[in-house]
């Protein structure tokens, strides 16, 4: 006992002296020598809790590579003892908790890298938080003010990039902006383990460090909330404010106080000669970055670029001759993320009150209800799971006839009722502004230069039927019962049948084929005993399956694991519809699966597909690279997925290999500019245009514009440049919901168009088709490109030889967020060509 009595002591005694490391001191290197690895951040960061009693240091999750995802607390003594105090206070000032605060702390959250390759700002973190706590000036800004670090949103890309840099970096560092240490090879360090941009992750949280990010972020709901970024090398500085366009929600007050901050940033860079800009390039309208999704939520929210980027390195070259370090650059970051919590504190109760006044001023727009209507469980289980993610409340609301509001699908007002099982979403509520940024119908524009999507309405990318009012529509819990089996009567069944509407009877299917279980799908709808089952419908027989031993209980089992219902039939004699033994009900070879990456293809798309496969298909894909193609045996597949790219590295021979492999059998699927490769080619029979005449009429349009393009305005580039783009805009598609690719969908989908180009109707299998300038309904597009969609096919597929190419012109996996788009995919793996 008193062994142990004076080892305690001991160990008291060397705590007592511990004492905080600069971050020079505890890695053995100055910061800007040299990238960090995160392992070695990690282990800094608990140095700095364990040794300051004014941090706390918390794991909130990890990556897909099982690397941590942090967060450091950093307050005063006072206010760490309060910490939770002032936590649930400032729920209380939102409204999501009932009372009043005790407490007036304002509430600062700095996130930093992102983007991995923008590797910059972790550095940076850590001379952040060790002036924080040794700063006497710093000290007193945490009397007022709780700093929250994430001193790595991504450290999968980050290790990424530095282990690239770490092999490849000269010594000492070469800036000669050309050199290998300059280059990343694909796919960059930029996204995650997936290759997703996280930055565009925030309201969607498809990614798991989005999703554990976003469970800590809504537990806080903070004042002021910076993501540092870097851009070209050759840029200088960015901070608030902000450049248009705001969203018509953004307030007087959050545009005010960005350019206070930006003013206090700017004294300090003036007094260093540092160069800056603001106001240009970085807008505020997509709700899912990591400045407007904090904007839309209460926050003053902002993006800080610094010049750099993955072509910073150590050094490099700069167009006007200097050479820019990472010291440089982690120096500025760490000046404006103190600067942040300076003129926070400075201002703290003036952020408070405007805080608060935020969440009780009633949501401006002449939208306040939303209504979404939809039979399909699985759809709306999913939406009440993503507005549960976001914090967002909703209910059912009491029968009603007569309502009026504007109509989603047909985008004009129109009669409306709500029936028992409708999902309501009101704005008056906490995060009303949000609600309302994510549900309306169009987003207004100032200003067509914007930085990303321009339309993102929650009931298009469910693919719901909805209505929106400029009225207050009360609502109840919604208890909706998500699951019950279909009871049997112990007969000897001969088959069960399962019904296809959405991506969990995908993953249903994907794990009873992965089991060795032989199914068929039926192409027609199928009617027995009063239950009509449309096309699409699973049909798992007992003969096919003589194998499996307690048949029944082993596929109920299955179906319960994944929430499906199995449906027994006795007989395989329908009342309407094909017979079980039709021609109609085909059976299903499974899928053998390859994705194309490597140079000359999009990483972040092909990740989006890589990732659909893996972690909501759960289905095994095999990743071939672009530069080997010509020589690999591709017999090993029978399907082949080529996502966005130039793919300028597969040349005639790599083209003659995919043809004839398609003529054999094979199953190739294009998405997007993929399909531009195939285009009036030899190897596919699609076109641009739907007659010689088009074309004609087409090229001479082009001539004319380009004739009157010469006499523009320098000054009037970019406006004219806009004419022929669509950043992100939703148009309705006529769908032929008889063709495989489209079972489980209506005859209209709502389709997230990205690109500018079109495609002419195929000879025949245009699943999904827009057919006149009317189905533009949300989002920005250019007057050309309105112009030229009408009469172009969207989704479609061509027969070549015993294979099929399916083409995807709109990208339905674009960041996979588009959740009524996934379906499709799969039927494309699964039933087109069976």
């Amino acid at each position: 006992m008193k062994y142990i009595s004076s080892l305690s002591f001991l160990f008291f005694v060397l705590s007592a002296m511990a004492q905080l490391q600069s971050p020079a001191e505890f890695l053995g290197y100055e910061l800007g020598d040299r990238f960090t690895r995160h392992s070695d951040v990690v282990d800094y960061y608990e140095h700095v809790a364990e040794v300051s009693s004014m941090v706390k240091l918390e794991e909130y999750g990890r990556t897909y590579e099982n690397r941590p995802l942090l967060l450091a607390y950093v307050a005063s003594d006072e206010n760490m003892a309060r910490l939770e105090t002032i936590r649930k206070d400032n729920l209380r000032r939102t409204g999501i908790l009932e009372g009043a605060p005790t407490t007036d702390v304002s509430i600062v959250w700095l996130s930093y890298n992102v983007h991995g390759n923008e590797a910059n700002s972790t550095e940076a973190s850590m001379a952040t938080i060790y002036e924080l706590l040794t700063s006497e000036e710093a000290k007193k800004w945490l009397e007022n003010t709780v700093v929250i670090i994430d001193p790595c949103i991504n450290p999968d890309g980050r290790d990424r990039y530095v282990n690239f840099y770490n092999q490849f970096g000269n010594l000492p560092f070469n800036p000669d902006p050309q050199s290998m240490e300059h280059r990343e090879p694909w796919p960059g360090g930029r996204a995650n383990h997936y290759m997703f941009d996280l930055n565009r992750d925030w309201a969607w949280q498809t990614q798991i460090e989005s999703q554990e990010r976003l469970k800590e972020y809504n537990k806080w709901m903070p004042h002021v909330h910076v993501d540092f970024h870097e851009q070209g090398h050759n840029s200088p500085y960015y901070f608030a404010p902000a450049a248009q366009p705001y969203h018509e929600l953004v307030t007087k007050w959050q545009r005010d106080f960005q350019e206070t901050i930006g003013k206090n940033h700017a004294k300090y860079f003036d007094k260093n000669n540092w160069f800056y800009f603001t106001k240009q390039y970085f807008d505020l309208l997509y709700p899912s970055y990591g400045d407007t999704y904090p904007l839309y939520n209460g926050a003053i929210g902002m993006t800080y670029e610094q010049g750099g980027g993955g072509r910073g390195g150590l050094g490099v070259l700069k167009q006007e001759g200097d050479t820019l370090t990472l010291l440089d650059r982690l120096t500025h970051h760490k000046t404006t993320g103190l600067s942040t919590v300076e003129i926070t504190s400075q201002n703290s109760s003036k952020v408070l009150s405007e805080f608060e006044k935020f969440f009780s001023t009633p949501v401006r727009g002449k939208y306040q209800s939303f209504v979404l209507k939809t039979d399909n469980r699985d759809k709306m289980k999913h939406l009440r799971n993503w507005l549960d993610a976001n914090g967002i409340e909703y209910g059912k609301g009491s029968a009603q006839k007569g309502l009026r509001g504007y109509h989603y699908g047909s985008g004009k007002d129109r009669s409306f009722s709500i029936g028992p099982n409708d999902l309501v979403v009101n704005t008056n509520q906490p995060r009303g502004v949000m609600t309302k940024v994510l549900f309306e119908p169009n987003t207004k524009l100032v200003d067509s230069l914007t930085y990303d999507i321009t339309a993102w309405a929650v009931p298009y990318f469910y693919g719901m039927e909805a209505y929106a009012t400029p009225t207050l529509i009360p609502t109840q819990l919604d208890d909706t019962d998500d699951f019950m089996p279909y009871p049997t009567d112990g007969k000897e069944v001969y088959a069960l049948l399962y019904k296809w509407n959405s991506m969990k009877d995908a993953q249903f299917l994907a794990e009873v084929l992965k089991e060795g279980i032989k199914v068929r799908f039926s192409t027609r709808i199928v009617k027995i005993k009063g239950n009509s089952f449309g096309r699409g419908t699973l049909v798992v027989s007992k003969r096919d399956n003589s194998q499996i031993k307690d048949f029944e209980q082993t596929m109920n089992s299955l179906a319960n694991s994944k929430g499906r219902i199995g449906y027994p039939i006795y007989t395989g004699f329908m009342d309407g519809g094909p017979d079980i033994g039709s021609n109609d009900i085909r059976y299903i070879k499974p899928p053998k699966v390859a994705l194309l990456g490597g140079d000359g293809t999009s990483s972040l798309n092909v990740g989006a597909t890589w990732h659909f496969m893996e972690q909501e298909l759960n289905y095994s894909i095999n990743m071939l690279s672009t530069d080997g193609l010509s020589r690999m045996d591709l017999t090993a597949y029978n399907v082949l997925i080529m996502q966005e790219g130039r793919y300028t590295n597969v040349k005639e021979h790599g083209m003659k290999k995919l043809s004839e492999w398609v003529k054999q059998g094979g199953k190739l699927i294009l998405f997007q500019s993929a399909i531009r490769k195939f285009v009036d080619s030899d190897y596919a029979s699609i076109s641009k245009y739907n007659s010689d005449d088009e074309k004609e009429a087409a090229e001479k349009t082009d001539t004319e514009r380009a004739e009157e393009a010469k006499l523009n305005r320098y000054e009037d580039g970019q406006r004219n440049y806009a004419k022929n783009i669509i950043p992100g805009a939703v148009f309705r598609v006529s769908m032929d919901n008889s063709h495989p690719m489209a079972f489980g969908y209506g005859d209209t989908y709502y389709s997230l168009k990205t690109s500018s180009a079109r495609y002419g109707y195929l000879d025949s299998q245009n699943v999904g088709v827009i057919k006149s300038s009317s189905d533009h309904l949300s989002g920005f597009a250019g007057q050309y490109v309105r112009e030229a969609l009408p009469k172009s096919m969207v989704f479609g597929v061509e027969n070549m030889g015993s294979g099929q190419v399916v083409y995807f012109a709109d990208n339905v996996l674009f960041r996979n967020f588009w959740h009524d788009g996934k379906l499709m995919v799969a039927n494309a793996l699964f039933f087109v060509g069976q």
